[in-house]
């Protein structure tokens, strides 16, 4: 029996116009008044989330930054595990990324901060209704709390080869993955989804095969891993669906109520 679904949001329950249709929300709203815990967790600041688990009716803890965050909203704001990136380790990929002359935005305390403002950074914003602030220069801020870094490019081959290279260099140090074909995210090597999801599954005493959960990206293999039923969209990377136990349709096709009546309203 599934006491725990686990949900990305961005390719899973949230189309590429950055909405739900109506059949996903009624079906999750459903598995709420049944008691069953459904958990948000993505690579999204919690900032970006919190509206989405409220459009949903959630009553559980978000998983943000991978896992790097993981945070009440529902009855109250307390911070339940936060898991920050080294600031020597932030430092020098910053570097890595201004050489290489790659658009990135930094994350501290919940906040988003660029150094440069552009129509890419609004339109991100704006998709995800957050707010964002603009600094001259990084090196003239104090750097603590990130939660995370996130190197963006519309070249998706470039993001890939960065997120190869930063994974040699930060070897056993950094989480650094990949979570839509343009975006490669730097965090803390504990902030992964999968760690976030034991770590609740521990505190609500829920074992491993009772825990649903379903992506769509590389940075939902860990989150796969973490839970009893493996489900992949029918949008996923390939990477993802290898892993899977169930592949179910695409995201536009609403593919979480399929794997919803196939593995707990069975």
């Amino acid at each position: 029996m599934i006491k725990m679904l686990v949900l990305d949001i961005d390719g899973t329950i949230y189309r590429s116009d950055y909405t739900a249709s109506e059949a996903v929300k009624a079906a999750i709203r459903g598995l709420v008044a049944r008691g069953i815990k459904v958990v948000l967790a993505t690579g999204r600041m919690y900032a970006a989330a919190v509206h989405v688990a409220r459009e949903f009716g959630l009553n559980t803890p978000i998983i943000s930054y991978q896992g790097g965050l993981v945070k009440e909203f529902y009855d109250s704001d307390k911070t339940l595990l936060q898991c920050t990136l080294p600031v020597e380790s932030a430092k020098i990929a910053l570097k890595i990324l201004k050489e290489k002359n790659i658009h990135f935005n930094l994350y501290m305390d919940d906040t988003l901060i660029v150094e440069t403002d552009s129509e890419t950074i609004r339109k991100y914003t704006d998709e995800r209704k957050i707010k964002y602030r603009v600094v001259s220069n990084f090196d003239e801020i104090e750097l603590k709390n990130i939660n995370k870094i996130l190197a963006i490019d519309t070249n998706a081959e470039k993001i890939e080869a960065l997120t190869d290279e930063l994974n040699e260099i930060f070897k056993g140090e950094l989480y650094i993955v990949r979570s839509t074909p343009n975006f490669c995210e730097i965090a803390n090597k504990e902030a992964t989804k999968g760690n976030a999801i034991r770590y609740l599954a521990k505190k609500w005493n829920i074992k491993k095969e009772e825990i649903m959960a379903c992506g769509d990206q590389d940075n939902d293999i860990e989150m796969l891993l973490s839970a009893g039923t493996k489900v992949a969209m029918g949008n996923a990377t390939e990477k993802l669906k290898e892993i899977a136990d169930f592949i179910t349709d695409t995201v536009d096709n609403d593919g979480v109520c399929l794997a919803i009546e196939k593995f707990i309203e069975e």
